[in-house]
């Protein structure tokens, strides 16, 4: 009866907190200066802002109207094409609920989208300034850290901040039009029942806990369960709407006290992670080369 009133709790507690605007993710520090942000943009990007109508009608002046008898010039000879150039191959989606005439900035590239949307691809990796402005003011800048292979998923809220949901390796290009909600909503709990992102080699990214969630959820189980068999039950429960990473798995199963227990449950979440390729990782927590084998003998066989 104890484990059953646990489980409800932690996922009562999973859903409140995933589900509040501002409270999922890791928060990212500010760092525009006053000076930055009492300054406006003039580097040409006007948005979308209709009541700024100054602003937005130059290409509406007569000076500005391009001739309809003007042709083209014969282009200039330039050999030094850009085939197949590898910029990156890394990602960073960013939402923004509220409504308002936004514009981020994310390395060299710039962006203003009126739905509040941006998706950023071909990043290179490393730590990447990401700058975000409304009405061409600046009102939010900080870092991000951008990984190899990897798509950075954030929401900002005027009010709250910039916040990091989380990071999913990119192991395919294809994008279904219903998949991109998914993206950021899927950190929130919010899972779409039509979502049909896996491809049968468990890249179904949809309801992964992101880190600050796993880390509640985690600190739960801990607390809440002394017996292995009691983390088996609370895991069990949260695996059927919950899928995890790797690296995920490791964890929750060094949590158990004996290797027959970790293999129960590695065999288990294998169902349910979102980078098979990794889980090689997660024969580091046996204490034991049997339950490792016995492991990639279930796995040879999934």
């Amino acid at each position: 009866m104890k484990t059953i009133f646990t489980i409800g709790v932690l996922l009562m507690n999973l859903s409140v907190f995933a589900q509040e605007a501002g409270k999922a993710g890791e928060l990212l520090k500010n760092e525009a200066k006053t000076s930055e942000m009492q300054t406006q943009r003039n580097d040409g990007f006007r948005g979308n802002n209709n009541n700024n109508n100054n602003n937005n009608k130059v290409l509406d002046q007569p000076n500005n109207r391009i001739d309809p008898t003007f042709r083209n010039p014969k282009p200039i000879a330039n050999k030094d094409y850009r085939w197949n150039y590898n910029y990156g191959n890394s990602e960073v989606f960013l939402r923004i609920p509220q409504n308002g005439n936004y514009a981020v900035e994310i390395g060299d590239q710039f962006m203003s989208n009126p739905t509040g949307k941006f998706r950023f691809f071909e990043l290179r990796s490393g730590n990447v300034p990401i700058s975000i402005y409304e009405n061409n003011y600046l009102i939010y800048r900080t870092k991000v850290n951008v990984r190899n292979s990897t798509r950075l998923v954030l929401d900002f809220f005027p009010n709250q901040g910039l916040y990091l949901l989380g990071n999913y390796p990119v192991q395919n290009q294809s994008y279904g039009i219903n998949e991109w909600d998914d993206v950021w909503n899927n950190p929130y709990g919010n899972q779409n029942d039509n979502w049909n992102g896996n491809n049968g080699n468990g890249n179904n990214y949809a309801n992964v806990m992101n880190n600050q969630e796993f880390v509640t959820f985690l600190t739960a189980l801990k607390r809440n369960a002394s017996f292995d068999k009691d983390k088996i039950t609370i895991i069990s429960s949260i695996a059927r709407n919950t899928n995890f990473t790797s690296s995920q798995v490791q964890t929750l199963i060094k949590a158990m006290s004996f290797d027959d227990n970790r293999l129960e449950v590695a065999k288990q979440l294998y169902q349910n992670c979102v980078d098979r390729r990794n889980y090689y990782i997660v024969n580091e927590a046996f204490d034991f080369d049997s339950g490792r084998r016995k492991l990639n003998e279930y796995i040879s066989r999934f």
